[in-house]
């Protein structure tokens, strides 16, 4: 008889440690899918049958008009907010609750990762998002774009030199390269030309640092969510030590060199050490010049300085330059990609945008200024409709860092507790391909974005990055790079298919980022001037 007791108490724990947190959503009242054994709603992207995009599409649309959707991370509950006015009421009126993003990486387990500006919690957080706030307005950007311009320029040039009608090129390869090269310039201070020298030590320490494609970098993910005390008792961090000492390095040398020799550079590790040295003060009103319908506006919250002075250290400033360059090297070289297949399956749109391009260069004479590629109207449009169908990161999260609500808005809704490290998503994919905010969501539109019909853009239903005072800092700068290299890109060539081309675009099921299953092949054809 004691091997049926044995049994029985094996069934009541395994019901308890791996049925029953399946059940957390429905005990609060809130409506859900069907979560998989163990896995919860990541079993198809575990098993690699969908994409993480599809995923979150899904979980949006499980549950359809209710406000908010209950998810499971393998066995870790998450609460999906998909209605407007909530994102408004957590991310802005009720921030307070909800400032941190949920710790992957423990900080004393990797410091490098730790303390950046993304993984920093509380009061640390909002201390060096306050120092650093005033480095991202839009005069700063206007100090760096003679840095991005000549990127810009740089590239072009490289395939104009290659004296062929046709080029075909792998965009997520070629615009990492780009990228890779301007924040090596704007962040490190270090010049590049990646598409020249293809192996160069910076891009290649950067593909690495990027690279969450691998089984071990995969692992390292899975196995913070599932076994967070085990990973951290080892304190596995999430770069190598190689890429650390590289960067590390290569920060503390920069510094010491600009500061025997009074060197000044129009860069993000010069705006920090003057943020070090003297502070850097928030500009006490923005220039008139629109910077962009997906610029998300700096919060008060964030312009206001704290009491206590904010010492940055050498390791500080290498990992704000870091997660800078993690964040630019690849989510702004995938907007560039989805925004080169679209303009290549919609010629039209193409054909627009090149002859704005045209008399920009014409009204300019030539030489591309600040303002007169904030004053392109279709290319913000573009780029506006890009980061909508294609939106980098998918969902954004959010951790309570104090007991929450939600208070009933239906009838048949009731509270929502939330204890102290509940974690919710803002499922981004899902309400920009939501056909009550966006009709018809599945087509590349730019007009969506005109003058006359961006006033019908519902408040916090766009979203490339984020809401709230935890919004991307980096926004102005990730527009900016992007105009500025498709500027360049379309004065000479025209973005065509190829025999490689995949159309329809199939997201890729292997990897946690947005890419194309089978790359993005596309052609460069030289434009013959009339």
């Amino acid at each position: 008889m004691w091997w049926i007791l044995v049994a029985i108490a094996a069934l009541a724990v395994g019901y308890w440690l791996l049925i029953r947190p399946h059940r957390y959503w429905l005990e609060k009242g809130v409506k859900q899918g069907n979560p998989g054994f163990i896995f919860g709603d990541n079993w198809g992207t575990v098993l690699r049958k969908q994409s993480f995009a599809d995923m979150l599409e899904m979980v949006y649309n499980v549950c359809p008009n209710t406000r908010y959707t209950g998810i499971y991370q393998f066995l870790m509950p998450t609460l999906i907010i998909k209605d407007p006015d909530l994102i408004k009421q957590i991310t802005v009126k009720d921030f307070d609750h909800f400032v941190d993003h949920p710790t992957l990486i423990p900080p004393d387990s990797d410091p490098l990762w730790g303390n950046n500006l993304f993984a920093l919690t509380g009061k640390k957080w909002r201390e060096m998002r306050t120092t650093l706030s005033p480095a991202f307005t839009s005069s700063k950007m206007k100090y760096m774009f003679t840095l991005i311009s000549q990127s810009g320029e740089q590239f072009v040039k490289y395939f104009l030199k290659q004296d062929q009608d046709l080029v075909t090129i792998e965009m997520k390869d070629t615009f990492t390269r780009f990228t890779n090269d301007v924040i090596a310039n704007t962040a490190f201070g270090v010049e590049c030309d990646s598409l020249r020298d293809r192996e160069n030590a910076f891009y290649m320490m950067g593909k690495e640092a990027t690279d969450l494609s691998g089984i071990w970098n995969n692992l390292k993910i899975f196995g913070y969510i599932l076994i967070p005390k085990l990973f951290k008792l080892f304190k596995i961090k999430l770069f190598s030590k190689k890429i650390g000492d590289f960067f590390t390095n290569l920060i503390k040398s920069n510094i010491q060199s600009r500061e025997k020799h009074g060197i000044v550079r129009p860069d993000m590790v010069h705006l920090l050490l003057e943020a070090r040295k003297n502070g850097l003060k928030h500009e006490e009103s923005e220039p008139v010049q629109d910077t962009g319908f997906a610029t998300v506006a700096e919060s008060e919250i964030n312009k206001n300085p704290t009491n206590a002075k904010t010492e940055i250290t050498d390791q500080d400033i290498t990992s704000q330059a870091l997660i800078f360059f993690f964040a630019g090297f690849d989510t702004v070289s995938t907007l560039m990609c989805f925004m080169s297949y679209e303009l290549a399956v919609n010629p039209d749109i193409q054909k627009r945008l090149i002859e704005e391009v045209d008399e920009t260069l014409e009204t300019c004479k030539g030489k591309l200024t600040y303002e007169a590629l904030l004053g392109m109207k279709y290319m913000d449009m573009v780029v506006s409709e890009s980061l909508r169908k294609w939106p980098n990161p998918i969902a954004v999260d959010r951790v309570c860092t104090k007991p929450y609500t939600i208070e009933p808005k239906y009838p048949d809704e009731k509270p929502v507790h939330l204890e102290t490290k509940a974690v919710i998503w803002l499922p981004t994919f899902g309400i920009h391909r939501d056909p009550q905010y966006y009709p018809d969501p599945k087509r590349f539109d730019p007009e969506r974005f005109s003058d006359e019909n961006r006033a019908n853009i519902k408040p916090y239903t766009y979203l490339p990055f984020g809401s709230g005072p935890r919004n991307c800092i980096g926004s102005r700068f990730a527009l900016l790079e992007t105009k500025t290299l498709y500027f360049y890109i379309l004065s000479h060539f025209e973005i065509v298919p190829v025999e490689k081309t995949q159309i329809p675009l199939v997201i890729s099921k292997k990897q946690f980022n947005l890419t194309a299953e089978n790359g993005f092949w596309l052609g460069l054809r030289r434009r013959s001037k009339v």
